[in-house]
């Protein structure tokens, strides 16, 4: 395998300015995108363009909580329901990474989110009004979050993501949860989640630390500009956004997959 080569320095960069916004403005901690992104524009060996986001999407999804928090928009049961359940299961699937083929599994997760984003939309269109003020209250369903939780964890530690648009996906679809609220807490878990990934996929040694030191230089910065934007959004053009945006990742995504 090899390590970063200087040349691909500034490309490095460019994808973690991109992507750094992307996960403030809805939610996710990015590596969904860097992950192919590195290995088209940057040249990135696939051994470690797969899990050295993964410590960049802690401090970008880190620096969009900050935003988040100044908003009041946190569910403190989700977030903890869902990182009690996710870490084990987040560790677990990173584990198993190095044993299971993960090309179908990235072509299914792909799928969903495609179906998900098609899903949203269709609901998001057919919605006449949106209150912005609009908060989910604090006894959310403890049976279904802790199963989520556990299949994103499970997921996101196996494909190396932090899971940030499965949880904001499942939080408007099945929790009915305000979209950004919604965005808010899916950037917490995505943080909580990528510390335990990040961990487990640098002791497999999986990680390039000169990729994460770069993407972590721009993404930080473009993850607090992103969330301040989401934050400033009216609501039915965020849904929107964030619905098309799923339906983009998930035909990319699958796309990057076969052909690759």
């Amino acid at each position: 395998m090899e390590f970063l080569q200087q040349s691909q320095y500034l490309s490095v960069l460019l994808i973690g300015l991109v992507v750094g916004y992307l996960s403030g403005l809805l939610g996710k901690g990015g590596s969904a995108i860097s992950t192919p992104a590195l290995q088209i524009f940057a040249g990135v060996n696939p051994f470690f363009a797969l899990a050295s986001p993964l410590p960049a999407s802690i401090t970008s999804t880190l620096s969009a909580t900050a935003v988040y928090s100044k908003e009041k928009l946190f569910n403190k049961r989700v977030i903890l329901l869902g990182a009690a359940f996710g870490v084990p299961a987040t560790v677990i699937g990173s584990w198993l990474s190095s044993y299971l083929p993960g090309k179908t599994l990235m072509i299914m997760t792909a799928l969903f989110i495609m179906a998900t984003g098609m899903s949203l939309m269709y609901s998001f269109m057919r919605r006449k009004s949106t209150s912005e003020s609009a908060v989910i209250s604090e006894d959310v369903p403890a049976g279904k979050l802790v199963v989520a939780a556990l299949f994103i964890g499970f997921l996101s530690g196996l494909l190396a993501n932090a899971g940030g648009i499965l949880f904001s996906s499942f939080f408007i679809k099945k929790l009915k949860m305000p979209i950004k609220q919604a965005l808010a807490c899916a950037v917490v878990l995505s943080a909580i989640l990528s510390i335990p990934g990040a961990l487990t996929h640098w002791w497999l040694g999986h990680i390039d630390w000169n990729i994460a030191l770069l993407l972590s230089l721009t993404a930080f910065p473009a993850s607090w500009l992103g969330a301040k934007t989401a934050v400033k959004m009216k609501t039915p053009a965020l849904e929107k956004l964030f619905a098309l945006t799923l339906i983009v990742f998930g035909v990319y995504d699958i796309f990057f997959t076969i052909w690759k």
